[in-house]
């Protein structure tokens, strides 16, 4: 378990860094969701599955769909056509590919080993999840739901187009040749 935990630690730290230092968003994402997977792989060889999944489902789902809809709102238009044509090359997946193999064959090895006496897992039910959340975390969630919620508002106005304001002399001057 201790190889497992320093692979998976070693990925996370590496595509996390990897995520931030990226001028090309994209990239940057693809090496966000190896990090995402490789924390969830890691709070699953510490004996949280319920969370493990959580992590899957919320951060590594959520965080993809929220930024397919921040770039459908910036819709770039034919300028962006060659770069997003450029992002389907096989090297650009290369680096996000090989770490999420690696999660995937530390995450086999793990399941082969089931038996093993490092696994103590604790059962925690969904509804108690749920109960905690709304009722001792209310506070957290409702301040999550509204940091989404500015972020999508300002992505938005991010990508509306800009109307050119004209003076009204111009206008005017336009009308006359007109």
């Amino acid at each position: 378990m201790d190889v497992l935990f320093y692979i998976s630690a070693a990925i996370a730290a590496g595509s996390s860094l990897m995520a931030v230092t990226r001028t090309n968003a994209v990239h940057g994402l693809l090496y966000l969701v190896a990090s995402l997977l490789s924390a969830s792989f890691i709070f699953y060889l510490l004996g949280a599955p319920y969370i493990a999944a959580l992590e899957v489902i919320i951060y590594a789902g959520a965080i993809m769909v929220l930024f397919i809809f921040v770039v459908m709102m910036l819709n770039l238009g034919k300028d962006s056509e060659e770069q997003e044509r450029n992002w389907m090359k096989p090297k650009i997946w290369r680096g996000p590919s090989l770490l999420i193999g690696i999660l995937l064959a530390e995450f086999i090895i793990m399941l082969s080993n089931a038996g093993g006496s490092y696994f103590q897992f604790i059962k925690v039910d969904p509804k108690e999840v749920g109960t905690s959340l709304f009722t001792t975390y209310i506070l957290g969630v409702e301040l999550t739901a509204m940091l989404l919620m500015s972020g999508i508002v300002g992505a938005y106005h991010l990508g509306q187009q800009k109307k050119k304001m004209r003076h009204r002399y111009l206008e005017e001057k336009e009308r006359i040749e007109k």
